[in-house]
Protein backbone atom coordinates (compact mmCIF):
# COMPACT_ATOMS: atom_id res chain seq x y z
CA UNK A 1 0.00 0.00 0.00
CA UNK A 2 2.91 2.29 0.87
CA UNK A 3 3.96 2.40 -3.53
CA UNK A 4 0.07 4.01 -3.58
CA UNK A 5 0.25 6.33 -0.75
CA UNK A 6 4.17 7.65 -2.99
CA UNK A 7 2.84 7.43 -6.07
CA UNK A 8 -0.11 9.74 -4.97
CA UNK A 9 2.17 12.56 -3.61
CA UNK A 10 4.68 12.07 -6.46
CA UNK A 11 1.75 12.34 -8.96
CA UNK A 12 0.35 15.61 -7.01
CA UNK A 13 3.61 16.95 -7.10
CA UNK A 14 4.00 16.45 -10.96
CA UNK A 15 1.34 18.45 -11.94
CA UNK A 16 2.18 20.80 -9.45
CA UNK A 17 4.97 21.33 -11.74
CA UNK A 18 2.55 20.93 -14.59
CA UNK A 19 0.66 24.25 -12.97
CA UNK A 20 3.60 26.31 -13.88
CA UNK A 21 2.88 25.60 -17.80
CA UNK A 22 -0.88 25.07 -17.39
CA UNK A 23 -1.82 28.46 -14.79
CA UNK A 24 -5.18 26.85 -14.55
CA UNK A 25 -4.01 23.58 -12.55
CA UNK A 26 -3.57 25.21 -8.95
CA UNK A 27 0.53 23.92 -8.83
CA UNK A 28 1.32 25.48 -5.80
CA UNK A 29 -2.03 24.18 -3.65
CA UNK A 30 -0.99 21.09 -5.07
CA UNK A 31 2.05 20.73 -3.99
CA UNK A 32 0.47 22.10 -0.45
CA UNK A 33 -1.55 18.83 -0.85
CA UNK A 34 1.36 16.49 -1.29
CA UNK A 35 2.86 17.21 2.09
CA UNK A 36 -0.22 16.87 4.44
CA UNK A 37 -0.76 13.46 2.01
CA UNK A 38 2.28 12.65 2.94
CA UNK A 39 1.48 13.46 6.89
CA UNK A 40 -1.93 11.71 6.78
CA UNK A 41 -1.06 8.34 4.69
CA UNK A 42 2.64 7.89 6.79
CA UNK A 43 3.25 10.62 9.77
CA UNK A 44 3.37 14.30 10.49
CA UNK A 45 6.36 13.56 12.77
CA UNK A 46 9.30 14.79 10.51
CA UNK A 47 6.95 17.98 9.83
CA UNK A 48 8.09 20.56 12.99
CA UNK A 49 6.34 23.78 12.47
CA UNK A 50 9.29 25.39 10.66
CA UNK A 51 8.67 23.05 8.06
CA UNK A 52 5.04 24.26 7.80
CA UNK A 53 6.17 28.26 7.88
CA UNK A 54 9.00 27.99 5.31
CA UNK A 55 6.36 26.42 3.36
CA UNK A 56 4.14 28.95 3.61
CA UNK A 57 6.48 31.49 3.18
CA UNK A 58 7.20 30.01 -0.33
CA UNK A 59 3.62 29.38 -0.78
CA UNK A 60 3.26 32.98 -0.43
CA UNK A 61 5.83 34.21 -2.53
CA UNK A 62 4.92 32.20 -4.97
CA UNK A 63 1.44 34.01 -5.46
CA UNK A 64 3.30 37.37 -4.93
CA UNK A 65 5.95 36.20 -7.73
CA UNK A 66 3.39 35.28 -10.04
CA UNK A 67 1.18 38.58 -9.63
CA UNK A 68 4.20 40.86 -9.86
CA UNK A 69 6.32 39.52 -12.52
CA UNK A 70 2.82 39.78 -15.02
CA UNK A 71 2.51 43.56 -13.47
CA UNK A 72 6.18 44.36 -13.76
CA UNK A 73 6.15 42.62 -17.28
CA UNK A 74 3.77 44.96 -18.68
CA UNK A 75 4.13 47.82 -17.03
CA UNK A 76 7.69 47.81 -17.99
CA UNK A 77 6.61 47.70 -21.71
CA UNK A 78 4.21 51.05 -20.96
CA UNK A 79 0.89 48.98 -20.06
CA UNK A 80 -1.84 49.83 -18.01
CA UNK A 81 -3.96 47.71 -15.79
CA UNK A 82 -6.00 46.63 -19.07
CA UNK A 83 -3.03 45.32 -20.54
CA UNK A 84 -3.08 43.20 -17.27
CA UNK A 85 -6.49 41.87 -17.39
CA UNK A 86 -6.15 40.75 -20.80
CA UNK A 87 -2.69 38.82 -20.06
CA UNK A 88 -3.90 37.05 -17.35
CA UNK A 89 -7.15 35.95 -19.49
CA UNK A 90 -5.03 35.34 -22.37
CA UNK A 91 -3.10 33.23 -19.70
CA UNK A 92 -5.69 31.44 -18.85
CA UNK A 93 -8.02 30.91 -22.16
CA UNK A 94 -5.36 30.65 -24.57
CA UNK A 95 -3.67 26.94 -23.67
CA UNK A 96 -6.81 26.21 -24.40
CA UNK A 97 -8.16 27.42 -26.80
CA UNK A 98 -4.43 26.92 -28.97
CA UNK A 99 -2.90 24.38 -27.63
CA UNK A 100 0.95 24.45 -26.80
CA UNK A 101 1.38 27.68 -28.35
CA UNK A 102 -1.40 29.37 -26.38
CA UNK A 103 0.52 29.51 -23.46
CA UNK A 104 2.54 32.28 -24.75
CA UNK A 105 -0.14 33.27 -27.70
CA UNK A 106 -2.45 33.86 -24.81
CA UNK A 107 -1.39 36.58 -22.25
CA UNK A 108 0.15 38.18 -25.50
CA UNK A 109 -2.98 38.13 -27.47
CA UNK A 110 -4.90 39.13 -24.28
CA UNK A 111 -2.22 41.79 -23.66
CA UNK A 112 -2.65 43.74 -27.34
CA UNK A 113 -6.12 43.32 -26.97
CA UNK A 114 -6.62 44.97 -23.60
CA UNK A 115 -4.93 47.75 -24.67
CA UNK A 116 -6.08 48.28 -28.03
CA UNK A 117 -9.98 47.91 -26.71
CA UNK A 118 -9.44 50.29 -23.54
CA UNK A 119 -7.11 52.67 -24.58
CA UNK A 120 -7.14 52.73 -28.23
CA UNK A 121 -3.52 51.97 -28.09
CA UNK A 122 -1.57 51.99 -31.68
CA UNK A 123 -0.87 48.61 -32.63
CA UNK A 124 3.04 49.25 -32.44
CA UNK A 125 3.09 49.91 -28.84
CA UNK A 126 0.32 47.26 -27.98
CA UNK A 127 2.44 44.67 -29.44
CA UNK A 128 5.05 45.84 -27.25
CA UNK A 129 3.00 45.26 -23.97
CA UNK A 130 2.12 41.76 -25.31
CA UNK A 131 5.81 41.09 -25.35
CA UNK A 132 6.56 42.77 -21.95
CA UNK A 133 3.21 40.40 -20.68
CA UNK A 134 5.08 37.05 -22.25
CA UNK A 135 8.56 38.48 -20.44
CA UNK A 136 6.35 38.72 -17.33
CA UNK A 137 5.27 34.90 -17.65
CA UNK A 138 8.27 33.70 -18.73
CA UNK A 139 10.07 35.09 -15.82
CA UNK A 140 7.60 34.07 -13.13
CA UNK A 141 7.31 30.98 -14.52
CA UNK A 142 11.38 30.60 -14.00
CA UNK A 143 10.85 31.94 -10.28
CA UNK A 144 7.85 29.65 -9.85
CA UNK A 145 9.99 26.62 -10.43
CA UNK A 146 12.66 27.38 -8.22
CA UNK A 147 10.74 28.26 -5.57
CA UNK A 148 8.66 25.03 -5.86
CA UNK A 149 11.96 22.98 -6.25
CA UNK A 150 13.28 24.02 -3.09
CA UNK A 151 10.11 23.32 -1.15
CA UNK A 152 9.70 19.86 -2.93
CA UNK A 153 13.51 19.76 -2.02
CA UNK A 154 12.82 20.33 1.42
CA UNK A 155 10.45 17.98 1.95
CA UNK A 156 12.10 15.20 0.62
CA UNK A 157 15.46 16.00 2.58
CA UNK A 158 12.78 15.73 5.85
CA UNK A 159 10.87 12.45 4.81
CA UNK A 160 13.77 10.27 3.21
Amino acid sequence: MEWVFWSVIVLLILLAFAGLIFPVIPGVALLFASFVLYGLFFSFEPFHPLFWIIQTLFVLLILFADYWANLYGVKKFGGSKAGVWGSTIGLLVGPFVIPVAGILLGPFIGAVAGELIVHRTDLKQAVKIGIGSVAGFIGSTIVKGFIQTIMVVYFLVLVL
